[in-house]
């Protein structure tokens, strides 16, 4: 056997074995959904012999699971991408509007942050860059869980802020705007081919939220694509190796976004949909005043609960987008 026929093979192994483990993922979404059903039934006969507000709650605790199991098996049924079961690496970057815009990057930092914690996704900060007077200039986390792409896709543009700004003195309402970029993780480096001649390679200390290794020695390591100009950054691991190996992932997946996306001729276009960073390319707004709505743009759908939303839950606007567009994003 030639070392073409063995590449061809393993990667067909691969394939293999990830379509059996999204299949035993989909099954065991099925299964629970199931179970959540079978215990619902349970808890309505209860409820039927004896209606009283104890047993009436627990119902409902068992009704609210079950719509939660079942909302999970569904969207797992709508994601059948080639990378969608793959891990996802978010990154957050503020608009024009200085320490505003960088406060609100924040913000979607720790929404995104929870709605990990919500969803059982081991949530890694690979890269950050600290605000000038308050919040980020930018950040880039790594979701590792089943299915992170395939649905934090979804998440993926320009998101709107209106609100009484608290850097404002004189108390007017603000708009501020933030981009989030979405790129499944690659693991395959030879899925796309890296001439060591077009990257340079930076290495500087590490900056990072939380005192992570910060200032003590030059293992954060950054990388531009000559070519392209696409730049990637990594200071979470403890040396200037891992965190190159990381970046190198990271650089890797960006490369592949924009193979797939061949047909575009710029590449600003590897920012999908949202382009600049500003008014009128907004996928989803959230006004806080002078009322409150967050409204998806693209789905129309939208919600009046500003505060669960911020704190992560954000699960229906995804369902919504992924039953709008099935198989368009893959």
């Amino acid at each position: 056997m030639n070392g073409t026929d063995f590449w061809n093979d393993n990667e067909h192994a691969n394939a293999v074995v990830k379509e059996v483990r999204d299949l035993k993922d989909k099954i065991e979404d099925y299964d629970s959904a199931s179970e959540c059903a079978e215990e619902v039934s349970i808890l309505l006969e209860i409820y039927d012999d004896d209606p009283s507000e104890e047993n009436e709650a627990e119902l409902q605790s068992g009704w609210d699971a079950f719509r939660k199991a079942f909302e999970t098996f569904r969207l797992s049924t709508m994601l059948s991408g080639e990378y969608d079961s793959n891990n996802a690496i978010l990154s957050i970057h503020p608009g024009a509007g200085g320490t505003e815009s960088q406060d609100w990057a924040d913000m979607l930092l720790r929404m995104y942050t929870r709605y990990g914690e919500r969803n059982r996704y081991k949530v890694t900060m690979l890269d950050y860059l600290e605000g000038d007077v308050a919040g980020i200039k930018s950040v880039t986390l790594l979701f590792e869980g089943k299915h992170a792409y395939g649905y934090l896709k979804a998440e993926k543009g320009v998101h709107r802020l209106v609100r009484i700004s608290p850097f404002n003195a004189a108390g007017k309402r603000q708009t501020s705007f933030a981009s989030v970029d979405v790129l499944p993780e690659i693991h395959e480096a030879s899925t796309i081919e890296i001439d060591p001649k077009d990257l340079r390679v930076d290495t500087y200390r590490s900056s990072g939220a939380g005192g992570q290794h910060i200032n003590k020695t030059d293992s954060a390591v950054r990388i531009t694509h000559l070519p392209t100009g696409i730049v990637v950054a990594c200071q979470n691991e403890r040396s200037q190796i891992q965190n190159r190996a990381k970046a190198m992932e990271i650089l890797t997946s960006k490369l592949l976004e924009l193979m797939h996306r061949e047909h575009k001729e710029k590449l600003s276009d590897l920012q999908g949909d949202f382009g600049q960073i500003a008014w009128g390319n907004q996928i989803r707004s959230y006004v806080f005043h002078p009322y409150t709505l967050v409204n998806d743009h693209r789905t129309g759908y939208k919600t009046g609960d500003i505060k669960a939303v911020m704190d992560g839950e954000i699960t229906d606007f995804i369902f919504e987008y992924l039953k709008q567009n099935i198989g368009e994003d893959n």
